[in-house]
């Protein structure tokens, strides 16, 4: 019996050992995957910043600078990685922002984020336009970590814009997102085509707006919200 029992006992250690180590295995697999996914991102950004740097040379170049010039040498690398950040949005999503944050609450009155900061670039002249977003949704039984708004907001002005889609893209992510009973958004923003360029109109302002489900529907609420927005 006790030969018996040692022997059962060396077995259940002996397969203790193998399913460890099968599992270090695994992992070491699943990390050096990782890591030639990451290397392999690596080289391709690496190969996307080299050729937009080739890009913006060419283009001071075709303007009459020397890019040769100390205060011009590394302009053009600059230049690349300035643009790849503002244009970082087009490697998010909203689901990868979100995950985590929405949360089961018995809550459905009225919440808004405004006010928020916005910078994006025209997409007809490539440059930018900024001022505040201000989002309201009606929870149906659901609610979002209230910083996700803004990193919603972050992830479609990160991309070439033009306003009045900017704003029907937050207002559907959140909508779709939360399956709320309304959602409005409203941007001003002050556009850099209009003022440095064109007709040069200083102080002019773009106000767009996009409303859904009871926002649309109900004048009440959007009165409601527009009032507490406007202040």
């Amino acid at each position: 019996m006790e030969y018996h029992h040692a022997s059962e006992m060396n077995v259940a250690a002996n397969g203790k050992i193998v399913t460890n180590y099968l599992n270090m295995c695994s992992e070491s697999q699943h990390s050096d995957s990782c890591r030639e996914e990451k290397s392999s991102k690596d080289s391709e950004d690496a190969a996307r910043l080299s050729c937009v740097e080739k890009a913006y040379s060419t283009i001071l170049t075709e303007l009459g600078e020397d890019t040769e010039r100390e205060g011009l040498l590394r302009t053009p690398l600059r230049a690349a990685k300035a643009m790849q950040f503002l244009t970082k949005g087009y490697q998010e999503t909203t689901q990868a922002i979100l995950n985590d944050a929405v949360f089961d609450e018995n809550h459905d009155e009225m919440v808004i984020v405004k006010d928020i900061d916005l910078f994006s670039l025209c997409e007809h002249h490539l440059v930018p336009f900024f001022g505040k977003v201000h989002i309201a949704y009606l929870p149906n039984k659901k609610v979002v970590g209230l910083s996700k708004l803004a990193r919603i907001v972050e992830i479609y002005s990160r991309r070439l814009q033009v306003q009045e889609r900017l704003s029907k893209q937050i207002a559907t992510a959140i909508s779709e997102a939360l399956e709320p009973a309304g959602v409005a958004v409203v941007i001003e923003a002050v556009h850099m085509c209009m003022v440095m360029r064109g007709v040069q109109k200083m102080n002019a302002k773009t106000v767009t707006s996009v409303m859904l489900g009871a926002f649309q529907e109900d004048p009440k609420t959007r009165e409601e919200f527009l009032a507490l927005t406007w202040k």
